[in-house]
């Protein structure tokens, strides 16, 4: 019987908090196991100046610990499920999601900043096409600025005047405890988040049925249900993690809505639509939803996109 299991995951404040609420919650369940975090530096964190919009989709933030439970260096590797490509890596799979914490994007504005639910002419800045195409749309004067590094990091820049204010996911705030520097929360009628925001993900290797069997122990199955429903939305159009979509599925009296966002960069074209399916008959409401939308027009906007 298994009696240690190592965890890989990112040296980053928020991943370590993020590991630390898994291994709480797998600690919980099996007290005869150890589990023992690595933390590991991927590209993402070293590359502190590179554009993160050309690089995502190559698993800027996950590759290195992916590589490493290949080679059987780590047993799990925690992800933020944003973060993760939506192709799976031969020999590894996602064995289970925690619960979804809060999937909204957060405003964080400059304390000396008086917010009057107006943004037009601040700059404001983000490290996400999504986020951006969604805010031009929302206020068309907004002037938009790319930010990199972590939360903390990026909070002080702003306070430094970088920029008036940072968009950033509420799930991450929470996590660390920095609630209380949100200015507004966007609904999802203002901002469609990213497939799988909010969401923790524990990643394993296929052939390990024994670690599945315990990483599986912790997942809650309807948000793993929706985030999949999400993940093939994306997959469908092709986007990869930086293009501009956005997509949020929810269960509703055993039903599961889908919300789908396609928009361009600047904002001025952007397609919106919705779907419904029974809670138990939802594994192609993301593919469904995806094609119906690229025949409304999200096929050219996504062309656009790609340049």
């Amino acid at each position: 019987m298994t009696n240690k299991i190592i965890v890989g995951t990112r040296d980053s404040k928020l991943a370590l908090t993020q590991t630390q609420k898994v291994t709480q919650k797998l600690n919980s369940l099996h007290p005869h196991i150890q589990f023992e975090v690595l933390n590991i530096k991927t590209k993402g964190d070293i590359l502190q100046d590179h554009p993160i919009e050309s690089s995502i989709d190559k698993g800027f933030f996950v590759k290195e610990i992916q590589e490493m439970l290949l080679k059987k260096k780590i047993d799990i590797a925690i992800h933020s499920l944003k973060d993760l490509p939506v192709d799976p890596i031969p020999g590894l799979e996602i064995s289970a999601v925690l619960e979804r914490d809060d999937p909204r994007d957060a405003l964080v504005l400059n304390p000396k900043i008086q917010f009057n639910n107006d943004l037009n002419n601040l700059t404001i800045s983000t490290s996400s096409n999504r986020r951006k195409s969604q805010l031009l749309k929302l206020y068309p004067e907004i002037k938009m600025k790319t930010i990199r590094g972590n939360v903390d990091t990026r909070i002080d820049k702003m306070e430094k005047g970088y920029c008036d204010g940072i968009i950033i996911s509420a799930a991450a705030l929470i996590r660390l405890g920095l609630q209380d520097r949100i200015t507004y929360l966007f609904d999802n009628e203002e901002m469609i988040c990213a497939p799988g925001q909010g969401t923790i993900a524990l990643e394993s290797r296929e052939e390990d049925k024994g670690i599945k069997k315990i990483v599986n122990s912790i997942n809650h199955k309807k948000t793993s249900i929706c985030v999949e429903i999400e993940r093939s939305f994306l997959k469908k159009l092709e986007g990869g993690c930086t293009a501009p979509i956005g997509a949020y599925a929810k269960v509703v009296e055993n039903k599961v809505l889908l919300k789908g966002i396609i928009s361009s960069l600047n904002g001025k074209k952007h397609i919106t639509n919705q779907a419904l399916s029974e809670y138990t008959n939802s594994n192609k409401l993301g593919i469904e939803l995806a094609k119906k939308m690229l025949l409304d027009g999200g096929d050219e906007i996504l062309s656009e996109v790609r340049g």
